[in-house]
Order: structure tokens, then sequence, then C-alpha cells
């Protein structure tokens, strides 16, 4: 009795142990995958805030809750599970199906620079605007589903990204990986856009207190947040054009056109090995540049061919009558 008490004793310490272990892989995992992932992160936290730009301030936050539940949808529901069949049975599937979320990230960039461009809202081809008066449930509704849909090409990117360090790894910890990496990143990054859109209220409160310091320090954020707004808008649309035409720029070159991201790379390595320093800071600035640029061209042809044929389609219609 007291051997197989010491056997069942001894199979859970080595279950206990091999649980640890599996955790500890976990952890390491996800963190090695999490930092890799954290260019995507900031691209992501600066795209959101322009989503909810002109809401009453009682609905920023319940804005915020609505995106950051989509996006962890997106990364749990839809993209892990993707992500997970395609590395064990298609992984050369993925990058075309990144590319595909890239060139839509790259539409919506030149969307936005053509309407600051333009007259400033969106023309369905009849000259009527199309998103409702600001600030309505309709307007929230689809600010929300547009920030969600945006979300899910650069949730697509980050998973990508940490399944590409975890790949080696079993499939259970692969798993338990990607599900750590979806949730740690979601509460970081709508945790600080949660910060920056409430930062107004908190200038406000510091403007009314007693203390002179304390005012100072309020009206000159309330003065501030408004342009910190627009430029994290502004950053926001050049992100979705630089993430972009990253990923088609890596996704040629993975698909055998080596010619636009080797140019790209030779550049990198020229000016890391001739200005020792400031070398690296401006190898990313270039290639940067030159994603940014790429994602600027594929994003206007296809703002170009949505809008033909947006304008097409009533002259079409007229001529079936």
């Amino acid at each position: 009795m007291s051997g197989g008490l010491a056997a069942l004793l001894d199979d859970v310490a080595t279950i206990a142990k091999m649980a640890a272990a599996s955790v500890d892989d976990v952890s390491a995992a996800a963190a090695k995958a999490s930092a890799k992932a954290v260019g995507v992160v900031v691209d992501d936290t600066a795209v959101t805030p322009r989503y909810v730009h002109g809401f009453l301030a009682n609905r920023e936050l319940p804005i915020i809750r609505r995106i950051a539940l989509g996006s962890l949808r997106n990364k749990l529901v839809f993209i892990l599970p993707v992500a997970l069949l395609l590395s064990e049975f298609l992984p050369w599937l993925m990058t075309p199906i990144l590319m595909c979320g890239g060139a839509y990230l790259t539409y919506e960039g030149a969307e936005k620079v053509w309407e600051a461009l333009g007259d400033g809202h969106r023309d369905d081809g009849t000259g009527n605007a199309e998103a409702p008066g600001t600030g309505t449930p309709e307007h929230e509704r689809q600010m929300v589903q547009g920030a969600i849909r945006t979300d899910l090409i650069l949730s697509a990117e980050i998973m990508a990204i940490a399944l590409a360090e975890v790949a080696v790894q079993p499939l259970l910890v692969r798993t338990l990986s990607l599900v750590v990496v979806a949730v740690v990143i979601t509460a970081l990054v709508y945790g600080v856009v949660a910060i920056i859109v409430k930062m107004d209220d908190v200038a406000l409160l510091l403007a009314e207190r007693p203390s002179a310091a304390s005012q100072r320090a309020g009206l000159a954020l309330v003065r501030a947040m408004p342009r910190v707004m627009g430029v994290l808008s502004t950053i926001g649309i050049a992100a979705m054009v630089w993430v972009g035409g990253h990923i088609l720029l890596a996704g040629t070159d993975s698909l055998g056109w080596h010619g636009p991201y080797g140019a790209v790379h030779h550049v990198e390595e020229s000016l890391r090995d001739h200005l020792p320093g400031v070398g690296g800071l401006l190898a990313w600035l270039a290639s940067t540049l030159a994603s940014a640029l790429a994602g600027l061209a594929v994003g206007a042809v296809a703002v170009a061919a949505v809008l033909g044929v947006a304008r097409l389609g009533p002259t079409t219609r007229k001529d079936h009558r």
C-alpha cells in the first residue's frame, strides 16, 4: 500500500515537473515572440486613437473597449486557428494571405491621404458623403467596425511574427504562447490607447486643482492634446501605409522576387557599414521610407481602381435602363 502511494506521489511529482517546464517554455517563447512583434505593436497603438477622435468624452472608453474586444476576438477566434493550421499543413500559404492583408492596409492608408487632400469625406461616386453624422450611433458603429478591420491586418502581422519565433516548439507550447501574446499585446495596446485618449480629462482635473503648478500643467495639456491627437492620427495613417508596404516587400521576397526587397536591404547594409554610430538608425529610416513609398504606390493604385469602379457604376446602370 505504502509502495503504491509512493509510486503515485512520484508520478504526481513528475507530472508537476513537466507542467512547470511547459509553463517555463510557454513563458520564454511568449516573451521572445512579443519582443519581435513590438514594432507592429507601436503601429497598432498609433493607428487606433484616430478612430476615437471626435466623439464625446463619455463614449471614448466604451469605444476603446469594443475595439479591444474585437481585437482579441480577431487574434484568438480567427487568426490563431488559421495560423496554426496553415503552419502545420500549408505554411507556404501564409505569405500570400498576409500580402492580401498588407494590400488592404495600403488601400486604407492611401484612402485617408486622398480624403485629406480632397474635400475631407468619402465619396460614393454620386457626390454624396457616405459617413453618417459625426458622433451618432451609426457613425460610432462604422468607426468601431473600421478599427476592428484594420486591427485584423495588424493583429495578423503580430501573430505571424510571433508564430515565426515559436515555429520549432511543440504544438501545445506554440498554441499557448500565441494565446499569451494575443492577450498581453491587446491589453498593452488598448491600455496605452485608453491613457492617450483620456489625457484631456487628466488635464482638466489638473487645471481645477488649487496648486498653481498643477493648473499650469493642466492648461498646457489641454492646449496640447488636440495637437497630440492630430499627430497620432497622422502617424496612424502613415503606419498603415508603412506596415502594409513592408508586408508586401517582404512577401515578394519570400515568393522569389528578390529585386525590390534586395535593393532596400542593400541600402540598409551600406548605411550600417559606412556610417557607424548612426548607421543603424539611418538604415531603419531608409527601410521605413522604402516600405512607405511602396505602400503608398500600391494603395494609390487600389484607391484609383475603387474610385473608378464607383464612378462607372451609376453610368453602367443608366446604360442598361
